[in-house]
């Protein structure tokens, strides 16, 4: 629970030192996710939620970024899936408006998208050449000899590639087990008292 809290002063500012540092972050954000392959807007999304004082609603995050609400609520709920934002009670807040925040632990961001998309598309990808390779290994009976010789290239290839994924698989699956046995600060990481 959040105790109802004054809005936040970066929100309209008028200084043009923090509209400049505001922008220039939800900008790389952007960038950043569209990176990953998120939309852009999920960067700028986190962006916001990160820089408010406050936890903001979904017409809060509307505003700011001059977005339909569609759009706001349709990648606020991958973030939320992600783990990478949090729905929030603010008390004194009367309505149906939800609330969110981000969520500042950024080893459990990036072990949530590790764990999650990452691992899901490694092990899709392994699963598909697999498949190939087993459909095509029973369909070369039918072949002529080139068309074979084709398709033991084929089958070589995805054979390279799958060792690829495997050693992807390995690596995302160390990565998070290391995550969890590392004890990282998650309070105030600014360093202030």
């Amino acid at each position: 629970m959040v105790e109802e809290q004054p809005q936040d002063p970066n929100a309209e500012s008028k200084n043009p030192h923090l509209r400049k540092v505001n922008d220039t972050m939800l900008d790389g954000l952007g960038q950043l996710a569209d990176y990953f392959g998120f939309p852009k807007v999920m960067g700028q999304l986190y962006g916001t939620l990160l820089l408010s004082a406050a936890p903001l609603s979904l017409d809060d995050m509307m505003a700011r970024l001059d977005i339909s609400k569609a759009s706001v609520s349709m990648n606020m709920r991958t973030l939320e899936h992600l783990g990478i934002v949090r729905e929030v009670w603010v008390r004194g807040k009367a309505g149906r408006r939800k609330y969110y925040e981000a969520e500042t632990n950024y080893w459990q961001v990036i072990t949530n998208v590790l764990a999650g998309r990452e691992m899901r598309d490694v092990e899709r990808a392994i699963h598909v050449m697999e498949e190939n390779t087993h459909n095509l290994a029973h369909a070369m009976k039918t072949m002529s000899v080139p068309e074979q010789e084709e398709a033991k290239h084929y089958i070589e290839r995805m054979a390279q590639l799958q060792l690829l994924f495997q050693f992807a698989r390995l690596m995302i699956s160390n990565i998070l087990a290391q995550a969890n046995d590392l004890e990282v600060p998650t309070d105030d990481m600014s360093g202030e008292e």
